[in-house]
C-alpha cells in the first residue's frame, strides 16, 4: 500500500483551528490565518491522501500549504509520497515560481536600460549596471564577442548604488543624446562619465531602477538576468565564470 509522508522544514507551522469561515474570508480558516500572518496564496492544487493543497510564498520563499480533510488543520511543508518524491514542486513551479519569472522578466522590460547591441538579437540579457562598478566593466567586455555578432543584446538596468555619486553618474548615461554611444565610452574606452544634473524626470528612472533592484533582494552588480533554452529565468550574480558566461549567451563565443 502507498503511504504519503509531510516533510516539514524548521520554522514552517502546523495550525489547527475550528473557527468557521466568515462571509468575508476567501480561504478556508486555517489558510485564512496563514494569509493574515503575511503569505501569499497563488493558487489551488489537488493533493493526494484526501488533502487540499495551496501553492504560497512569503517573502519570495514558495512554500506548499496542505489542508487536511476534516478542513480544520493547515500544515505547511513538503509532501513526498513512499518512493521519496517530492509532490510539491510541481504544483509550485506552476502556480508561483513561473508567475513570478514572467513577473519579473515584466519588470525588467519596463525599467529604464541603455541598449548594448543589435535590438534584433534574439537573445536578451537584462543586467543591473552601476557606473562604478569594476565589474559591471568586466562584464561589458566579456559580452563583446556575442554582442558584436549580433546574437546577444544586453539591456543595461542603470543604477546607482556603490558610490555617492553613482545616481548621478547613472542618470548621466541614461540621459546621455546618445546613451549606448556614452555607455560604450565608459565601460569599453575607459573614459569616465562625468556626474551631471539631469532633468527630474531622468533622476527618477535612476531612482526606480534602484527601487527594483533592491525589491528583488539583489546584493551585487552586476546581477543579469536570461532565459535558458527551456525559457526559465536564470540569475547570475557578479561576473560570471567562463561557464556561466557560456550558459547567458546562449553557447560560445563565435
Amino acid at each position: 500500500m502507498r503511504t504519503l509522508c509531510l516533510s516539514l522544514t524548521a520554522g514552517l507551522v502546523t495550525l489547527s483551528l475550528t473557527s468557521t469561515l466568515s462571509a468575508n474570508d476567501h480561504w478556508p480558516s486555517p489558510v485564512q490565518a496563514l494569509v493574515d500572518q503575511g503569505l501569499k496564496i497563488h493558487g489551488e492544487f489537488e493533493a493526494p491522501g484526501g488533502l487540499s493543497g495551496f501553492a504560497a510564498s512569503h517573502r519570495g520563499r514558495e512554500m506548499a500549504v496542505y489542508l487536511t480533510p476534516d478542513g480544520d488543520h493547515a500544515v505547511v511543508g513538503t509532501l513526498l509520497d513512499a518512493e521519496g518524491n517530492d509532490l510539491s514542486a510541481a504544483p509550485l513551479d506552476e502556480h508561483v515560481r513561473s508567475g513570478q519569472e514572467a513577473k519579473v522578466w515584466q519588470q525588467l522590460e519596463e525599467s529604464h536600460w541603455i541598449q548594448d547591441g543589435d535590438p534584433q538579437a534574439e537573445r536578451v540579457l537584462y543586467t543591473f549596471t552601476d557606473p562604478n562598478c569594476p565589474y559591471c566593466r568586466k562584464f561589458w567586455q566579456q559580452a563583446r564577442p556575442w554582442v558584436e555578432a549580433g546574437e546577444v543584446q544586453l539591456r543595461h538596468v542603470m543604477v546607482g548604488i556603490l558610490r555617492n555619486d553613482s545616481p548621478a553618474k547613472a542618470a548621466a548615461l541614461l540621459g546621455d543624446q546618445d546613451p549606448a554611444a556614452a555607455l560604450q565610452s565608459h565601460s569599453g574606452d575607459g573614459a569616465e562619465i562625468e556626474a551631471a544634473a539631469q532633468p527630474r524626470e531622468v533622476e527618477e528612472q535612476v531612482y526606480a531602477n534602484n527601487q527594483l533592484f533592491e525589491g528583488l533582494g539583489l546584493m551585487a552588480t552586476p546581477t543579469t538576468y536570461y532565459r535558458n533554452d527551456e525559457g526559465r529565468l536564470e540569475k547570475i550574480e557578479g561576473a560570471p565564470g567562463e561557464a556561466a558566461l557560456q550558459d547567458a549567451m546562449g553557447g560560445p563565443a563565435p
